[in-house]
């Protein structure tokens, strides 16, 4: 991406006492007090009689005048942007992998993400497909900084303007690595104030912050040495499918749920069980990847409040992935739980994904009692562990020995954030695979059942 030379006018930065600032999680996000405007729109009507008298580049835009002017500019399919994905640490190569095989272009992976390259449809399609990225984040600048003036003077530089306006609601989260900056607050509230009086400057008016639904997210991202300004596509989480309400005790989030079922090499031709199922997000999301049914059908998305959204062109993409839904999974899907109320979640839960029970047995059993369904298929489960069960526990040996007397010829994965868990099981795992469960440092483990693979 063209970097931009800064403005050589000094800037004078001056923090509002009502506005704290915060980092960009959801938690920390800045109370910013909303602005009305008011005072811009008045200037804008003292300036409007000197309108004829003043160089074009000073005259006041009412904002109706450029969104006109800068719908045209949206994005077409020969434009080519840098995108950030972001994702679960330890799901970087799967989900490589699954933008690849989505189409997309130039992918390579990062730190807690894979970055690629593609046009506006591309990145319309990644949001609807992908289950394993949390975010689809567009780059629109990036460049040195030595200084937090550095990181305004950026923001002002950039072109917001083609993308939303005083009339739509804002909301900037901040993130560094290694960063010198003293303070991340600071730098959100300094980002906020330069995409603000850019806005201001050309259109007369600046937009309200939001930090609950915003019609428009900024993502701030700090290095040693740069800053990087991401547009969100996204909005909301992509983990967010639209279907779970209903939660069991510790549950995973849904794009972990799929990683876990990528890492494990799950095929929608293999049984799976789930003897921990809880609410049962691991095993819709495999009945979801069985029926090629693409994880954001059902939800918005932050790109469909654009200025430049085209909703004939999303409606045909839409479309030709509905048209690729399958009507039945090509193998059973098993789901069990000792809670009755974790059982009564996950049928809910099925229900509002669009399955039927069907798609899903899902029943109320102890894992140390259930058999093996099939001959033969695959255990993929996020059994109690850290706070839920004491590492002493013996369920899981017990667990285990029923493992081996009832499940030859499975395999078997489980996630956990207890490096003994092995010897409590006596099983010596085929692999460990570390992923993060949240701030949980775990391991996927994966369990070969046959006879001679354990120790009596």
């Amino acid at each position: 991406m063209t970097e931009t030379t800064p403005k050589k006018t000094t800037l004078s930065i001056k923090k509002r006492p009502e506005a704290q600032s915060t980092s960009g999680s959801d938690k920390s996000e800045i109370p910013f007090v909303k602005k009305s405007g008011a005072r811009a729109h008045q200037r804008a009507r003292i300036a409007a009689e000197e309108k004829k008298k003043a160089p074009i580049e000073e005259r006041d835009v009412s904002s109706a005048d450029i969104s006109r002017a800068t719908r045209h500019r949206g994005a077409t399919d020969a434009e080519i942007f840098d995108v950030f994905a972001p994702c679960p640490r330890g799901l970087e190569i799967v989900l490589a992998a699954e933008l690849e095989a989505i189409g997309l272009d130039h992918v390579t992976r990062g730190r807690a993400g894979c970055h690629f390259k593609g046009n506006w449809r591309a990145i319309q399609t990644a949001n609807l497909q992908s289950r394993l990225a949390t975010r689809i984040l567009v780059q629109l600048a990036h460049r040195p900084v030595r200084t937090e003036a550095d990181i305004t003077a950026l923001a002002y530089d950039t072109e917001w303007e083609r993308w939303f306006g005083p009339e739509m609601t804002l909301r900037v989260d901040t993130s560094a690595i290694a960063s010198p900056m003293k303070s991340l607050q600071y730098c959100n509230l300094l980002t906020k104030d330069g995409i603000c009086d850019r806005i201001r400057s050309r259109e007369g008016a600046r937009p309200s912050i939001d930090t609950v639904r915003p019609d428009a997210r900024v993502h701030l991202f700090l290095s040693e040495t740069t800053a990087t300004m991401y547009l969100d596509t996204s909005g909301e989480s992509l983990f967010k499918r639209g279907w779970r309400f209903d939660k069991g005790e510790a549950p995973i989030r849904e794009n972990l749920a799929a990683g876990l079922l990528a890492l494990a090499g799950w095929q929608p031709h293999m049984p799976l069980l789930d003897p921990f199922c809880g609410s049962g997000t691991i095993l819709v999301e495999a009945a979801w990847m069985a029926l090629n049914i693409p994880p954001g059908i059902n939800r918005p998305f932050g790109f469909e409040r654009l200025r430049h959204h085209h909703m004939s062109a999303w409606q045909d993409i839409r479309k030709a992935a509905t048209a690729a839904i399958k009507k039945e999974p090509p193998a059973p899907l098993f789901g069990s739980d000792i809670s009755e109320a974790a059982i009564e979640a996950a049928q809910h839960n099925l229900h509002r994904a669009g399955l039927t029970e069907t798609t899903i047995n899902f029943t109320v059993a102890d894992a140390c009692e259930v058999t093996a369904p099939c001959p033969t298929g695959m255990i993929i489960t996020n059994p109690p562990y850290g706070q839920r069960m004491a590492s002493d526990s013996p369920s899981m040996a017990i667990w285990a020995s029923q493992l081996k007397h009832s499940f030859g010829g499975w395999s078997a994965f489980v996630i956990s954030d207890d490096t003994t868990l092995p010897s409590q099981m006596r099983l010596k795992p085929r692999r460990r695979t570390p992923v993060f469960n949240g701030a949980l440092d775990c391991r996927l483990y994966e369990f070969e059942m046959v006879n001679e693979s354990y120790r009596r």
